[in-house]
């Protein structure tokens, strides 16, 4: 199976203008406040993010942790990011173009980390439970994870109906994905609602979960 679908070139024509959508930006907002609120970081963790685009989870979250890794396989989006952290002269954030699936033998200095977050990246992922072992293998011991995607969509939340995603996950199925992958203390909430006119031209709302587990 393959285990990544690859949006790369996508993500790399959209990255100069993806800030400019408020319901992106509003969205990261609300995942940064439901982490904050759940997680309760600090300083003394070294974090990763996966899928962390131009950054608008990254910066909100930077400050509330000491070292921060941000990963992501567009080279474009990366830069914008970059971009960011060098105008505001961030030193916590180092910025990695890479798939933590694909390339794991090129990965160093990604283990025992405290914290590994993410917003809207899971359902791009074509191996959910080979991506959530990888993580767990970054994790030390009482780590945690805090993954923020999509509830169960009708499968027109995205625009282009060619891209190959997850039309969200159930909660149930998850749940069990973790465990098996060395998860506990597994727990969900609904973290944000999108509201949008999707690709058949209904306004609908999208619920969007957080879910938090601790590597056992």
């Amino acid at each position: 199976m393959t285990t990544s679908w690859n949006s790369t070139e996508r993500f790399d024509r959209a990255a100069a203008e993806w800030d400019e959508n408020p319901r992106r930006t509003a969205l990261a907002a609300g995942i940064a406040q439901a982490i904050l609120e759940t997680v309760n970081p600090d300083s003394s963790m070294q974090a990763m993010e996966f899928g962390c685009g131009t950054g608008l989870l990254t910066l909100a979250l930077a400050a509330h942790v000491g070292k921060l890794t941000a990963i992501d396989t567009s080279p474009e989006m990366l830069a914008i990011l970059q971009k960011k952290i060098d105008t505001l002269g961030i030193s916590s954030v180092e910025t990695r173009c890479l798939d933590l699936v694909q390339q794991p033998g090129i990965i160093t200095k990604l283990e025992n980390l405290d914290l590994i977050f993410s917003s809207m990246t899971l359902h791009h992922i074509a191996d959910t439970k080979a991506l959530l072992e990888r993580l767990s293998g970054f994790l030390r011991t009482g780590g945690i994870v805090a993954i923020a995607d999509l509830d169960p969509e009708d499968g027109f939340f995205h625009d282009d109906d060619a891209e190959e995603v997850h039309p969200g996950f159930e909660r149930s199925q998850l749940h069990s994905i973790l465990e098996n992958a060395g998860f506990g203390k597994i727990a969900f909430k609904t973290a944000y609602e999108v509201h949008k006119t999707n690709r058949s031209g209904i306004l609908k709302t999208y619920p969007v979960f957080l879910v938090t587990a601790v590597k056992l």
